[in-house]
Order: structure tokens, then sequence, then C-alpha cells
């Protein structure tokens, strides 16, 4: 009861994504579309509304962008009496945005049995009346200027400094002097860090879209989810989104930290 009503709370938020992302084959299923799954979850968030594809048949935009996606995935709980599965919606930094019910069905026969419980557990989409609405950006929003007033002249009687006013939006700072004569005052330039994460060798290890990278303990460094550009990975490094591609036959992680964007050099073994 305690999800179902945390869920009730969470259902605005699935407006914010413009895909669903459902995957040819499920972690928890041995084969591709088994029990016929992968087409069952497809087609009931169409009815639902959504638009849902394939993960090896994404759009251009949400190749680009997988943050513009939700992936589906489910949770199996069968026993040998009842079919038991509920569908779990995660963004592209891995975080839980959305959580069926559990539905079930004691259909012995299992593709008929996940077909029930599947709609069972679609039901939690009853009502809800999605459609895609993009999050609004901050640079549409009203800048702030500061203003120093009457500090301006104090400052410079005391010491002859000059004086900057600030539009503080984070897309868009602009400075501007307000001493008489020409300012000496420059913009610090945003440079890309250059060095490698690590002088040892990380392993690539097969996972459900995509791979793990581990070090010789061994120890997960971070998980690469595969996109439809071959070379090109989505990661989470220290709670920063980012990107690890092939460049001129090296291994970079690009990811954005402070509003500074860095690229770390890798040494992975496929």
């Amino acid at each position: 009861m305690f999800v179902f009503a945390a869920n009730m709370t969470m259902r605005g938020q699935l407006n914010e994504y413009k895909y669903i992302i459902v995957p040819k084959k499920f972690e928890t299923f041995k084969k591709e579309n088994q029990y016929l799954t992968s087409t069952m979850v497809k087609y009931l968030f169409t009815q639902k509304g959504f638009t849902p594809v394939y993960d090896d048949a994404l759009p251009e935009d949400l190749a680009n962008n997988r943050c513009l996606g939700l992936l589906a995935s489910l949770s199996d709980d069968s026993s040998f009496f009842s079919t038991k599965v509920t569908v779990i919606l995660k963004n592209c930094q891995s975080i839980e945005v959305f959580r069926t019910q559990e539905g079930k069905s004691k259909i012995k026969e299992y593709t008929a049995a996940y077909k029930d419980a599947l709609e069972d557990a679609f039901v939690s989409f009853d009502g809800m009346d999605y459609a895609y609405r993009p999050k609004e950006k901050q640079v549409d929003e009203q800048p702030i200027t500061v203003s120093y007033k009457n500090d301006v002249k104090k400052m410079e009687e005391t010491t002859g400094a000059a004086v900057v006013m600030q539009q503080a939006t984070v897309e868009n700072q602009s400075y501007e002097s307000v001493e008489p004569e020409t300012s000496t005052f420059t913009k610090a330039e945003v440079k890309t860090e250059s060095k490698p994460i690590t002088s040892g060798l990380l392993y690539a290890q097969p996972i459900g879209n995509g791979y793990q990278l581990v070090d010789s303990t061994p120890k997960v460094v971070m998980k690469l989810m595969s996109t439809s550009v071959d070379g090109v990975f989505l990661t989470d490094y220290q709670g920063n989104s980012g990107v690890v591609l092939k460049k001129e036959g090296k291994w970079f992680l690009e990811y954005t930290e402070g509003g500074v964007k860095k690229s770390k050099e890798l040494n992975i073994k496929f």
C-alpha cells in the first residue's frame, strides 16, 4: 500500500519523459521476448498512451539523449503456484521513477499467465492521463541582477577597484564594468581537465544493457549503459551523468562537475 500511495504522487513526473524503452530481453529471462513479455509490455504501454520503443530501435533524439526516456524492467517473484510481476521504470541515471503494483495470475500456461499478470500490473497506469511535457529550462527564467547601489561609490573611494554587475543565472553570466576607465576584468575560461582516472587496467564485464568496469581488486569502478551508437556509453561517475566514448583509439570519460567540463582517459580492456 505504501509503494502504491507513493506512486500516486509521482505520476505527474512521468510527463517529463518522452519515451519508454522496452528491452527485447528482460534480465529475469534467459531468452529474448520469452513468453512474449517484451511484446506485451510494449503493447500495454501503447494502450496507456505512452510511446514505447525497443532498446535496439531508438529514435534519433532518444539515441542522442537517453534522458528523454525511461527504461522498463520486470521484477519477477513468480512461484510454482502463481505468476507475480512488477513493472519498474528507471531514468538515465538508473534512479527508480515509478513502480507498478504487483500483477498476479494463477493461470498455469506461462505465456497466458504473464499476459494476465502484466495486465493486472498495468492497472497502476489507469487514470494517469499521461502527456509528454518537456521540463522547463532555467534559461527561460527571468535573470536576477545583482546591484551594489550605494556600495559602488564607497568601494571606488576606498579601494579604487573595478566593480562588476552580474546576471546570476546558470546559463547566462554577463559582466558590465561601472568604472569610468577601461576595466581590466577578464572572465575566467572554463578548461577541460584531461588526466587518467586510474593508472590500472579496467576490465569490461558484460551485464544487462551494457558493461561493468572492474579493476584488479576486483572492484566495480563504474557501469556503462549501451546506446545505439557504437563506442558510446552512458554512465554515472561520482554522482554526475557522463559519457564514455572512444576517440583516436583511446577511451575517455566525459562529464560535468561544478559547471566544469572534465575529461579523463580510461584504460579499458573489452
